[in-house]
């Protein structure tokens, strides 16, 4: 059985839905198995509705990609999550969601992980980096073991220089995520995954 990782992420309007496909991509192409998962949406359907673009992304995406449960949080060696900006915070979908995992945390079953994060914001300065330091205010209290992208490859650079995790900044109207951004995201799955396997070795008490 392959390294397990759960890409988790709330996507309004579809720009952090093609970062969490490129980062599943990723992971996959370093041999884990992945479980693509976004978050259920609680806007009101007016909300939704008012926005064109977000209702498409949803009508798109409610049947092609399956809603988290802790059951995926559980199963996991590894976690990637990805959210747009909210004033500097994640999404209060993905919170909500990851708010309901306290029973798996209280039985520590999320501690040792690695876990890394994506974002999307609609400008380069719009709270990318202060939203991907709130989810890490998260994993500390999981116990998790936190992956940055670090500058370890030129992808990182050429897609804007985020040590942090991926980011795209949208603008307006959206924009979807370009060549190097997506292939950024790739990186950050398979760098995951790759370290997933070794502490997954390490939990087991195999050789690293």
């Amino acid at each position: 059985m392959g390294t397990r990782i759960l890409v988790t992420y709330y996507s309004a309007t579809g720009s952090v839905h093609r970062l969490a496909k490129a980062v599943q991509d990723g992971a996959e192409a370093a041999g884990a198995e992945v479980r693509l998962r976004r978050v259920a949406e609680l806007a009101p359907p007016e909300a939704i509705a008012s926005n064109p673009a977000w209702a498409q992304h949803k009508a798109d995406t409610d049947d092609e990609v399956a809603v988290a449960g802790l059951d995926d949080l559980e199963w996991a060696d590894g976690y990637a999550f990805g959210t747009p900006t909210r004033y500097g915070a994640p999404a209060a979908q993905l919170k909500q969601f990851i708010d309901t995992a306290s029973s798996l945390w209280q039985e520590g079953k999320l501690a040792d992980k690695p876990v890394t994060t994506f974002v999307s914001s609609a400008e380069r300065h719009g709270g990318q980096e202060a939203t991907i330091l709130s989810l890490h205010n998260v994993f500390y209290h999981w116990g998790c073991v936190i992956l940055p992208l670090g500058y370890t490859d030129d992808i990182v650079y050429a897609a804007g220089g985020n040590p942090y995790g991926t980011s795209w900044p949208a603008g307006f109207p959206s924009a979807m995520p370009d060549d190097d951004t997506l292939e950024c995201a790739r990186y950050q799955g398979g760098r995951l995954a790759r370290f997933a396997e070794v502490l997954t070795a390490v939990r087991s008490g195999a050789p690293a």
